[in-house]
């Protein structure tokens, strides 16, 4: 089987400045997800960069490399270069793909390439999510039951102000009433992108099994089909303004 070249990208911040995330997470949310996704697919090559490094780890020649990036961001959106947001979308564009996690919705790379706000509402309240499985017969989907429950997780609802996605496969409830699309697809250019919500730093989401099924799936699904060399000519889209609802 082919070896797929995998990227994690976390902030690292939390880990390093929160007691409690760095308990949950010692070495990190990248290395946590890196082991998952290892642990599904050993034949994968799978490695981790993080912002505090130069080029936040993502320079052109590792990214050239690359065949799919996961990025998990929250409180440092706005320390990422741009010209990294540059490199990364011309090679989603290309056919590298994209697996968007928690509150990376609203982080640069993300909402350049959906070209809008990607605002929704939040309330860190402890609370139950039940996570729907839409969609039984896609990729990411496989080996899962009809519902999964996470015990504890920060609420993220409706409206949430993304692109009709191109395929649905979870839907998320939560112990307030609120309810999220919270495991969408799309392709930009020749790349494909998921998003998944699950994964708020002080609860250990990426320790859950389903949690790591989806993710180590998603990854899988993600791998390129082909490459679009013109990509890199495609004129860069501005990101969104600042949507009202999100922190």
């Amino acid at each position: 089987m082919k070896t797929l070249n995998v990227v994690v990208w976390n902030e690292y911040v939390h880990e390093t400045t929160n007691e409690k995330v760095a308990a949950i997470y010692p070495q990190g949310i990248h290395r946590t997800l890196a082991d998952a996704i290892q642990k599904f697919h050993p034949d994968y090559a799978v490695s981790t960069a993080t912002l505090a490094e130069p080029e936040h780890g993502l320079t052109q020649e590792r990214l050239d490399q690359t065949e799919v990036l996961l990025w998990w961001g929250h409180g440092a959106h706005d320390k990422v270069a741009d010209a990294v947001v540059d490199r990364v979308q011309a090679r989603v564009l290309q056919g590298m793909g994209l697996i968007v996690l928690h509150s990376g919705h609203y982080s640069k790379i993300f909402r350049r390439l959906m070209g809008t706000g990607c605002g929704l509402q939040w309330r860190e309240a402890n609370e139950k999510e039940r996570l729907w499985v839409c969609n039984p017969g896609h990729p990411i989907a496989a080996g899962l039951d009809a519902s999964f429950t996470l015990p504890e997780e920060e609420m993220y609802g409706e409206p949430f102000g993304i692109p009709t996605p191109e395929e649905q496969v979870f839907v998320s409830w939560f112990e307030g009433g609120e309810v999220l699309r919270s495991g969408c697809c799309w392709h930009r250019g020749n790349g494909k992108i998921f998003y998944f919500q699950p994964g708020h730093e002080t609860y250990p989401i990426y320790h859950d099994a389903n949690i790591q099924r989806v993710i180590a799936n998603a990854v899988a699904w993600a791998a390129p089909q082909g490459r679009w060399p013109g990509a890199l000519n495609a004129p860069h889209a501005k990101v969104a303004p600042e949507p009202l609802g999100r922190k």
